[in-house]
C-alpha cells in the first residue's frame, strides 16, 4: 500500500514539475519574441540587469512585466475555476457563467461612459484611448463585488442550492449585459469604442504597480486554496459526507467563493475579461491529475498560467507587429478544446 501511494503521488508531482518547467520555457520565449527579437541569453542578460541597453529596455519595462502577470493571472483565474466548480457541485461553474465578467464589463461602460473617461487621442492615428484607466478598473471591481454579494446573500439568506447559485449568476449576468447595452445605446461612437477596447482583456496593460498588487491578491488567494485543501476533497464527496467529517459546509463554500470572486474581480478590473481559463484549466488538470485537490489546484494554476501565456504570445506574434486581443484568442483555443475534453470524457463513460 506504501508503495502504491509513493507512485500515486510521486506521478502527481512530476506532472505539476512537467507544468512549472513549460510555463518556465514558454514565459522565456514570451519574453524574447516580439518586433524586437531577443536570444535567450539575451533575456536572461537583461533580467539580471546586464546586457545590451536596448535590449534591457525591452525586457525589464515591457516583455517582463506582461509575462510575469499572465502567469499571475493565468493562475489566478484558474484556481478560482477550480474552487467555484467544486464549492458549486458544478463542472460549468467559472468567473463567466456566473456573471462576473458581465458585472465588470458594466463596471467599465459606467466609468467610460457616464464619468467620461474615455477619450481620443490626439494623433495621426486616432487611436482610442481610456484617459483614466484606475477610476475604470476601481468602477468593474465595484460592480463585480456587487455581483457576487448579491448571488453570496442569496445563498446564505434565501438557501439557495448551489445548482441555483449557477442558475442566479446567469440572471445577473443577462442584466449587467441589459445594463451595458443601454449606457453604450446613448453614448457617443468613441466611448462605445473605448468600451469594446477594454472587454477585449490585454495583459499589456499592467505595470509593475499592477504586477504587485495582482501578486499579493493572487498569491494569498492561493495559499488560502491550499489551506482548505482537504475541506474541498471532503465536499467531493457530498455534503452530508463532508458534515460527518466535521466540515462547515456554508462557511466553507461562503469563504471559497468569495475569495475565488475577489480574485477574478482584481484580475478582471486590471486586464478586462479573459475567458475560458477558469473553466478550461481545472477541467484538463481533473482528467490528467485526478480530484485530490492537494495537487488539483497547484496544477490548475500552473495550466492557467502557461495557457495563458501561450495564447498570449500568439496573439502577439501571429500578424506581429499587430497585436491581437488575447481574450479572443483564449476563447479560440478554450472552446475547441473543452469540446474535445467533453467528447473524451463522455466516450470513457
Amino acid at each position: 500500500m506504501t508503495k502504491d501511494y509513493a507512485k500515486y503521488t510521486t506521478r502527481k508531482k512530476l506532472i505539476i514539475l512537467l507544468l512549472m518547467a513549460a510555463t518556465l520555457l514558454v514565459g522565456l520565449y514570451a519574453i524574447a519574441r516580439g518586433s524586437m527579437n531577443l536570444t535567450i541569453s539575451e533575456v536572461v542578460l537583461a533580467i539580471i540587469g546586464q546586457g545590451d541597453p536596448a535590449s534591457h529596455a525591452v525586457v525589464r519595462n515591457i516583455r517582463l512585466p506582461r509575462v510575469l502577470v499572465g502567469i499571475l493571472a493565468g493562475a489566478g483565474l484558474s484556481a478560482a475555476g477550480c474552487v467555484m466548480q467544486n464549492n458549486l457541485r458544478n463542472p460549468l461553474a467559472s468567473p463567466f457563467t456566473l456573471g462576473l465578467s458581465h458585472a465588470a464589463a458594466f463596471g467599465a461602460t459606467f466609468a467610460i461612459v457616464v464619468l467620461g473617461v474615455g477619450t481620443i487621442q490626439n494623433s495621426s492615428t486616432d487611436a482610442v484611448i481610456i484617459n483614466n484607466p484606475y477610476l475604470v478598473t476601481t468602477s468593474a471591481f465595484i460592480w463585480v463585488m456587487v455581483a457576487t454579494a448579491t448571488i453570496l446573500m442569496l445563498a446564505k439568506f434565501r438557501g439557495v442550492s448551489p445548482e441555483a447559485m449557477v442558475l442566479a449568476g446567469i440572471a445577473m449576468g443577462s442584466l449587467f449585459t441589459a445594463g451595458t447595452t443601454i449606457i453604450q445605446y446613448f453614448a457617443p461612437d468613441v466611448q462605445v469604442a473605448a468600451t469594446i477596447f477594454w472587454t477585449f482583456g490585454d495583459l499589456g496593460r499592467a505595470s509593475w504597480k499592477e504586477v504587485g498588487i495582482i501578486a499579493v491578491v493572487v498569491v494569498l488567494s492561493l495559499i488560502y486554496f491550499l489551506f482548505k485543501r482537504w475541506d474541498y476533497n471532503a465536499l467531493d464527496s457530498g455534503e452530508e459526507t463532508a458534515k460527518g467529517l466535521g466540515v462547515n459546509v456554508e462557511r466553507v463554500r461562503m469563504a471559497g467563493m468569495f475569495v475565488a470572486a475577489l480574485t477574478v474581480a482584481v484580475l478582471t478590473s486590471f486586464l478586462g475579461i479573459i475567458g475560458f481559463i477558469g473553466l478550461v484549466g481545472p477541467h484538463m488538470m481533473r482528467r490528467i491529475i485526478g480530484g485530490d485537490h492537494r495537487f488539483l489546484i497547484p496544477a490548475s494554476a500552473l495550466c492557467g498560467s502557461l495557457l495563458l501565456l501561450a495564447s498570449d504570445t500568439l496573439a502577439r506574434t501571429i500578424m506581429s507587429p499587430v497585436v491581437l486581443p488575447v481574450g479572443a484568442i483564449t476563447s479560440f483555443m478554450g472552446a475547441p478544446l473543452f469540446l474535445y475534453l467533453l467528447t473524451r470524457g463522455y466516450q470513457k463513460r
